[in-house]
């Protein structure tokens, strides 16, 4: 594994480039109606294929993709994500990252940590339901005592390694979270899409980084470039008191600038996972009864 794969780039121009290059080299010429023709020697689109498709030189899109300093239009980019079969979500990315391109010569600026309004502490100790706040970076910034009982032990690392990714590409995951590596995957490209609004921020760099150098499976997803947006799912945990539990979760953005987001869980009244987290909070309510909770793990999947 090579150093560029395991850095963040702090250069937005990189970054666009990187970005268009790995969704280029993915998508096979019959999927935009070209032959594959014989002896084709790279995966995927060449790059005067796409520049054809969407209508652009094919130096100029060359410039863009070795990260020079090309500052392209919106028209340009929503030609490249026509010609690419964006997704909505890869199409507001792809605009995100040209917006930093564009200015690539920043002043520094102050990044203060992250951290929860009083209100909302107020807020969580009112929850009936498992509710954690989370930051920008999957960070775990708060939660209520319900949700320190059903997601585990995390409650008792330091603050920097109270990262949802992070917990997940822990080698003992797999035990308790069968789907583990897809949540992965869709965990990588949701901070992916808030590195991009963020590029320098110290968090997102000190974070990427040491996730990348423990584990090859986030370096090789980082990578990928792969962007997601989720608000809404569903989180299963074994839980080595109550059993398995398959919840609902919600996401809320708190009020004010673009941050942490409230995170709820709750499941179907008077079914089954709606009983054993009853009887969860009632092992926390119970006078001298602290729950033990050795090897917790959630499991989050996104809403069909």
């Amino acid at each position: 594994m090579t150093d560029d794969t395991l850095a963040m780039s702090d250069d937005p121009r990189r970054e666009l480039g990187d970005f268009l290059r790995t969704r280029r080299t993915r998508l096979l010429p019959q999927e935009v109606g070209l032959e594959p023709g014989p002896r084709r020697r790279v995966a995927g689109l060449r790059r005067e294929e796409l520049a054809l498709l969407a209508g652009v030189s094919a130096d100029y899109y060359q410039r863009m993709e070795q990260g020079r300093d090309v500052r392209p239009s919106d028209q340009v980019l929503d030609a490249l994500a026509r010609a690419l079969n964006f997704s909505a979500e890869e199409s507001r990315h792809l605009h995100s990252l040209a917006v930093a391109a564009r200015t690539p010569t920043r002043s520094p600026r102050e990044h203060a940590p992250e951290e929860v309004p009083p209100t909302t502490l107020r807020l969580l100790g009112t929850m009936t339901s498992p509710t954690m706040v989370v930051g920008r970076f999957l960070d775990i910034l708060a939660w209520n005592p319900l949700a320190g009982a059903l997601l585990g032990e995390f409650t008792r690392l330091p603050r920097a390694e109270r990262n949802v990714l992070g917990l997940l590409l822990h080698p003992e995951a797999d035990q308790a979270c069968p789907d583990r590596a897809a949540t992965v995957a869709e965990l990588t490209g949701m901070l992916r899409r808030q590195v991009a609004a963020d590029p320098g921020n110290p968090r997102a760099v000190q974070l990427v980084g040491q996730l990348a150098v423990r584990s090859n499976e986030f370096a090789t997803l980082w990578a990928r470039h792969d962007v997601e947006e989720v608000t809404r799912g569903r989180m299963r945990v074994n839980h080595p008191l109550v059993g398995e539990l398959s919840l609902d979760w919600d996401a809320y953005p708190m009020p004010g600038a673009p941050g942490p987001v409230l995170i709820t869980c709750t499941a179907e009244p008077g079914g089954p996972d709606d009983e054993r987290l009853q009887l969860l909070a009632g092992l926390l309510d119970a006078p001298g009864t602290t729950p033990r909770l050795p090897g917790t793990t959630p499991v989050a999947s996104r809403q069909p």
